[in-house]
């Protein structure tokens, strides 16, 4: 094992002149990042963001692009949605628990709709229409869809309505949504320097974060800071040392990310004496089609349902994963086959398609008669649509029959399983820096860290031990908001 790179604070009295001066430093340009550096910027500072590739984005112009907000936004109002802060928050409250961060969640609540229109003055587009089915991300361009928002246990805790809002592009909005607060960022007057990877915080004899050490190829680069530090630069799921430290559930499957998310801040801030939250929490994504499984069913190793499926897929997969023996088959019928969109089939075909269930469970290396069993058990409630087991929503009930056909979530969308770790599951960290609603950094006194910042997931959100897509885009810019007025309004002089 190579040795770890040295990530202890710098003292300030060692510097000498600085390469560059600013009044905050944004680390890190993804989408929590560009908010942080956009509000900076929008009162008053003099912003640096520093961008370790060669462009910003980083995963969060890779990702599906959903935003997780509600509360009576103009869009679900012109769905016909009458949603309000407290559904919201006892939904997500619900599904991102257990333990979520219930002071953080308030706030975002009950800011959603002011966030929402953020990112519309920002020139980002919404189509005011709804996609009305469950799914990782739609294949229209539709700007709504529901997030398991309608699902059991879900719909008895909340009055259900459909909160992830997508810029107005079919399937990964990720990138319109980055080009939209990159714009918005430069337009606000910051300044990047890319191809610059923040390796060691600055302190003053105080205890002050006062900037960051850097690398730019072999050179290394110095900058004041005198208003604060954000720390923007993600998670920690590139770092097999930290996941097998913290979070070790990913060990061998896919990661979720554009390769940069090795935990730089999160190491940098602990090695100031930074408290972490929640390292151990975790999305997974479980590439089975939930066009697939909700008009039939998710199995695990021996045969057996386990969720009702109709579920956000994330929550399907965490219960497959971390719950369930694998490997999982999502099972269907020809009849429910016929009924998906070509193009909600994410590119992915049958693996094994047999006349009967026995056949089915010969060439998956099932239980003799498990798989049997369990579509006996669901056809005979599904006569009378009715799923007492699992709950799932009668309109996707109705008995199976032969010919059936099985998905391989190992085969993954497009093909990219035969290109990745091959297990089926992907994911990313959600555990991190234990910050203020404002984003101060935490010591493990609970005291905030003078001019330490954090947004994104380098910090520790909203997330408890669930998670709901559009919630770290969502939370990361929310709070990476917050996170780059606070640090702007407490920039010092010399």
């Amino acid at each position: 094992m190579s040795p770890r790179s040295s990530v202890e604070p710098v003292a300030l009295s060692g510097i000498g002149e600085f390469d560059h001066e600013c009044d905050v430093l944004v680390v890190g340009f993804g989408a929590a990042g560009a908010a942080a550096a956009y509000e900076a910027a929008a009162a008053g500072a003099d912003v640096l963001v520093l961008e370790r590739s060669s462009g910003p984005g980083g995963t969060s112009a890779q990702s599906g692009g959903e935003l997780y907000l509600g509360g009576g936004t103009r869009v679900q109002k012109a769905c016909g949605f009458d949603d309000t802060p407290d559904d919201m928050f006892a939904f997500l409250k619900a599904a991102l628990g257990p333990h979520a961060n219930e002071e953080k969640l308030r706030l975002y609540c009950d800011g959603s709709v002011d966030h929402f229109e953020w990112f519309r003055a920002r020139g980002v587009p919404f189509k005011e229409s709804l996609f009305d089915a469950p799914g990782w991300m739609p294949y229209t361009d539709d700007g709504l869809m529901w997030l398991g928002e309608n699902a059991w246990p879900y719909n008895t805790i909340a009055r259900p309505a459909p909160r992830g809002h997508r810029p107005e592009t079919p399937m990964f909005a990720g990138g319109i949504l980055m080009e939209k607060l990159i714009a918005a960022v430069a337009e606000a007057g910051a300044a990047t320097h890319q191809d610059t990877y923040a390796t060691n915080l600055v302190v003053d004899g105080d205890g002050r974060v006062a900037g960051v050490v850097a690398r730019r190829f072999s050179e290394t680069v110095t900058y004041r800071a005198r208003g604060g530090v954000v720390l923007a630069s993600g998670g920690f799921v590139d770092n097999d040392e930290m996941l097998a430290d913290h979070a070790p559930v990913l060990l061998g499957h896919d990661k979720v990310s554009d390769g940069t998310s090795d935990g730089s801040g999160i190491r940098m801030a602990t090695a100031l004496g930074a408290a972490a939250r929640r390292m151990a929490a975790v999305e997974i994504a479980l590439t089975a089609n939930p066009a697939v499984v909700c008009r039939g069913m998710l199995v695990d190793g021996l045969g057996r349902r386990f969720i009702n499926e109709d579920v956000y897929p994330g929550l399907f997969s965490h219960q497959a994963v971390q719950h369930q023996p694998g490997p999982y088959w999502a099972i269907i019928d020809e009849a429910g086959y016929d009924e998906i969109a070509e193009a909600d089939m994410w590119g992915v075909h049958p693996k094994y398609a047999a006349e009967t269930l026995a056949e089915l469970e010969e060439s998956l290396g099932l239980p003799s008669g498990s798989l049997e069993a369990t579509v006996e058990t669901y056809n005979r409630f599904a006569e009378k649509g009715e799923d007492p087991c699992f709950r799932k929503d009668p309109k996707w009930l109705r008995p199976l029959k032969g010919p059936f056909a099985v998905i391989d979530p190992a085969d993954g969308f497009f093909g990219a399983g035969r290109h990745g770790a091959g297990t089926g599951a992907g994911g990313f960290t959600l555990g991190g820096l234990d910050t203020t609603v404002d984003g101060e950094v935490r010591n493990n006194s609970g005291e905030p860290i003078p001019g330490l910042y954090a947004a994104g997931r380098t910090a520790s959100g909203i997330h408890g031990e669930g998670y709901i897509s559009g919630t770290s885009l969502g939370d990361g810019t929310f709070f990476g908001r917050r996170a780059g007025r606070s640090a702007a309004s407490r920039k010092v002089s010399e």
